[in-house]
């Protein structure tokens, strides 16, 4: 189904938008709760993923197919590796078998987990027979997806003597692994960071081994990530004023730092911590021609940054996103091949993205997703400047499944074909 979008009412009100909760936090919330049912959660995301994942952990089932969510792949075959006496089989789409897992799988066997390829070395099906995991080490390279390390986070308290993981070399997407730290601290599993700080000093990250929680209540705050598609919306408008509700000044999430990059390209984003919600607005941008920005910490933000910088007639630089290529898509190439359709001077390479600007987009072309829900909403923000049409546009529920309701309250027409 395609839905073609287009800027059709200029609306002279805030608009308030209620975004689901964050993914990050409830995909580890969830593996936690699963270890501790003590653990209750709030404002769990709706996304696709998340429920995936929610109904991966209740299944009984020896095959469990996760399709296109990549989280939930790393972090159940974690947590299935640790219960002792289930046998599974984890599985998921065709993009999902072309995702590497090897990294991951060799730190559990390192740690005595019993996982078998089905089918090429390196990446799903997984065969996955539970285990006690007596070993309390293991070592792994900084510069991988921060998902394999957090999958190790999160089962380290049900090791009997928890775990202490050892990363070499440069760290990527240090948010996500501070995120997992903190929530676990939250629940009451102490964990402790040395050497993030340090340049070429192996990095640590230490969990005790805790048997019992206290009941507690985890209230997830509302997603980042997609909060950046308003962002964009705004940075793209003449006058719009969206108010996000849910938000704090202080945020687990690395993508706040979509605040201080897109004052930037034009958006004021002030904070009300009575109700916890943020306002954004539109100001003059302070970039002229051209942004430059190492998004190691943030790569989920970098195609809605592409995407606005194009709206704008901007070019760009973007850095640290060699994790991008094995995401849904390859989404340094699908971001290339996407903007060029639409008149962009566009570059990449394993880890960059570089992009002229460009004065004279073409409308009403279609978007090609790639089964990457990060594409569709990354460019529709567009359509406040021309019509465009975003091909397999429901893979949006994959994160945001109220996406094109929420588009349509601030004026944009949608009409899914």
């Amino acid at each position: 189904m395609n839905a073609h979008l287009s800027f059709s009412t200029q609306l002279s009100q805030t608009i308030d938008i209620k975004i689901t909760g964050s993914k990050s936090e409830s995909n580890r919330l969830l593996i936690l709760q699963a270890i501790f049912d003590t653990l209750s959660i709030r404002n769990l995301s709706n996304s696709d993923d998340t429920q995936v994942l929610r109904k991966a952990l209740k299944s009984k089932d020896k095959t469990i197919d996760v399709h296109h969510a990549g989280t939930a792949m790393r972090f159940l075959t974690a947590f299935f590796a640790c219960q002792e006496g289930n046998e599974v089989v984890l599985t998921g789409s065709k993009r999902m078998q072309e995702r590497p897992v090897r990294i991951l799988v060799d730190a559990l066997r390192d740690l005595g987990a019993h996982i078998t390829y089905l089918k090429e070395e390196g990446f799903p099906p997984l065969q996955i027979i539970g285990r006690a995991l007596s070993k309390s080490t293991v070592v792994m390279k900084a510069n991988v997806s921060s998902q394999y390390i957090s999958a190790l986070m999160l089962i380290a308290p049900s090791l009997p003597k928890g775990l202490k993981i050892i990363l070499e070399g440069e760290l990527t997407s240090v948010p996500y692994i501070t995120m997992t730290c903190q929530l676990l601290n939250d629940v009451g599993v102490p964990c402790r960071l040395r050497g993030f700080e340090q340049p070429n000093i192996p990095t640590e990250i230490l969990i005790e081994n805790v048997s019992q929680l206290a009941e507690k209540t985890i209230a997830v705050e509302s997603d980042w990530s997609s909060a950046s598609y308003f962002f964009s919306l705004v940075a793209l408008s003449n006058d719009l004023q969206i108010t996000l509700t849910n938000y704090k000044e202080k945020s687990l999430q690395g993508d706040r730092a979509l605040v201080e990059i897109y004052a930037k390209l034009g958006v004021s984003a002030v904070f009300n911590s009575s109700e916890e919600s943020i306002t954004l607005s539109k100001i003059p941008a302070e970039v002229s021609s051209a942004i430059t920005l190492n998004l190691i910490d943030t790569p989920d933000i970098a195609q809605t940054i592409a995407v606005t910088c194009f709206g704008l007639g901007l070019g760009c630089n973007l850095k640290g996103l060699h994790t991008l290529k094995i995401k849904e898509t390859d989404r340094l190439e699908a971001l290339k091949n996407e903007l060029v359709k639409l008149g962009a001077d566009v570059e990449v390479s394993n880890d960059s993205l570089q992009m002229n600007p460009c004065s004279d987009p073409e409308a009403g072309v279609t978007i090609k997703t790639y089964q990457d829900h990060r594409m569709a909403m990354a460019f529709a923000p567009l359509s406040m400047r021309f019509p465009i049409v975003i091909e397999d546009a429901m893979v949006v529920t994959k994160s945001f499944p109220q996406f094109y309701e929420e588009l349509e309250k601030l004026g944009i027409a949608i009409d899914l074909k």
